[in-house]
This record gives structure tokens, C-alpha cells and sequence, in this order.
């Protein structure tokens, strides 16, 4: 069990137990699936609020750290997430594409939350050294354009950084995003514009192959 998962569980005991993978039904329907799930946990399933939890944990954590550029922070904010999401379920719709926008939505906007009352951390973790054979050069040159990427995007102003992490990287909708920022759309794309030429100044050649058009 994560660091993350397990500060969950603590949270809300009733819901303690071994967090493991959902198996997705034979007809890959991944959102039918989530919608089942989450009709179950609004019934207080703990096991289907588990599987909920294995399945999206990781991403709900990436997007949160991705707005506060604090593992730390992230892992709070996707606790407060999942516990909203347990608290809530019968209230909550699964759209189209699942349960993870939705739960994207409400990590960014608690994310976002914490910036505005100043509760900020700087990032510690290390990325461990690896050695690897001379057929993973294309994967050691991705994971290398990725540093570059992260590093590039934190060089960014703060509601950049946030616009371009959450449409580009996260693919909330600009309308999502714009919601989650409070600010409208027109204001969005101008941000995401600043953004993209300023990424483009510093990534060069990457960029192309990393952002999608507005």
C-alpha cells in the first residue's frame, strides 16, 4: 500500500483494508466500470471505494503535485480528494471517460486551494540513478526530454504552469480548466499561449512533440 493510500485508510478507518486493482470488465468499458463502482460505494462498499482508489490514486497525485510541485502537499490533496469522493458518492456523476476527470477536477481545485493560502513546499525527492543496457537508449531519452520538460515547466509563472499542467499534461478540457482556475476562457488561452512560447524558448525542438494545439 502507498504512503498516500495508507494516509486514506487512516483517515477514515471503515474503509481499511488491502487496496487492490479492479479487474475491468471483458468488454473494456472502463467508465461503466467506475459507474459501478461508484453506485456500490455510495452504498458504503468499502471494497468498491478500495478498487477506486488503486485505479485512480496515481493519477489523482500527479495532477495535485503537478499545480503544488510538493509530493507532500499532492499526497494531502489527494487524500482530501478520495475522502470527498467516499463522503459524496451518491452525489457524484461518471461521465463518459470515468471516474478520473471528475476526480482530476476536484484534486486541482484543492490544489489550487492550498497555493492560495500559502501553504507551499519544495520538492525533495531525488530521482534514484539507474543503469540500464544499450538497448533502453530511447527510453533513457525520453525520461531524460521528461526531466527537461519538468524542469521547464517549473520555471514557469505559477498560473502558467498550472493552465499549461492541466490542459496539455492532465487533458482537462479548456472549459475544465478554466472553472478550475476561476477565470474564463479567453483568459485561459491567452495564458496558455504565454506559456507555450515561453516552454517553446525553453525546450526548443521538444516542445513539438510534447504539446497538443489549443
Amino acid at each position: 500500500m502507498s504512503v498516500a493510500a495508507r494516509r486514506i485508510t487512516e483517515a477514515a478507518p471503515e474503509i481499511a483494508g488491502n487496496v487492490v486493482p479492479f479487474r475491468p470488465r471483458a468488454d473494456g468499458d472502463d467508465g461503466l466500470d467506475d459507474a459501478l463502482l461508484l453506485e456500490r460505494c455510495a452504498a458504503r462498499d468499502a471494497t468498491a471505494f478500495r478498487s477506486l482508489m488503486a485505479r485512480h490514486l496515481a493519477s489523482v497525485v500527479r495532477t495535485a503535485r503537478r499545480i503544488t510541485t510538493s509530493h507532500s502537499e499532492a499526497e494531502d490533496v489527494a487524500q482530501e480528494t478520495f475522502l470527498k469522493l467516499w463522503n459524496g458518492a451518491d452525489g457524484v456523476t461518471v461521465s463518459s471517460a470515468g471516474l478520473g476527470p471528475w476526480l482530476r477536477r476536484v484534486a486541482a481545485n484543492l490544489a489550487i486551494d492550498v497555493l492560495r493560502k500559502g501553504k507551499r513546499l519544495d520538492i525533495t525527492d531525488e530521482v534514484p540513478e539507474q543503469e540500464a543496457p544499450a538497448d533502453q537508449l530511447d527510453e533513457l531519452e525520453a525520461a531524460d526530454r521528461a526531466g527537461r520538460v519538468e524542469e521547464a515547466l517549473a520555471r514557469l509563472p505559477e498560473r502558467q504552469r498550472i493552465a499549461i499542467g492541466l490542459f496539455h499534461f492532465e487533458e482537462l478540457s479548456q472549459r475544465e480548466v478554466a472553472d478550475t482556475m476561476a477565470i474564463s476562457e479567453d483568459a485561459l488561452e491567452s495564458l496558455l499561449a504565454r506559456a507555450r512560447r515561453r516552454l517553446r524558448d525553453l525546450l526548443k525542438d521538444d516542445v513539438a512533440e510534447l504539446l497538443r494545439d489549443g
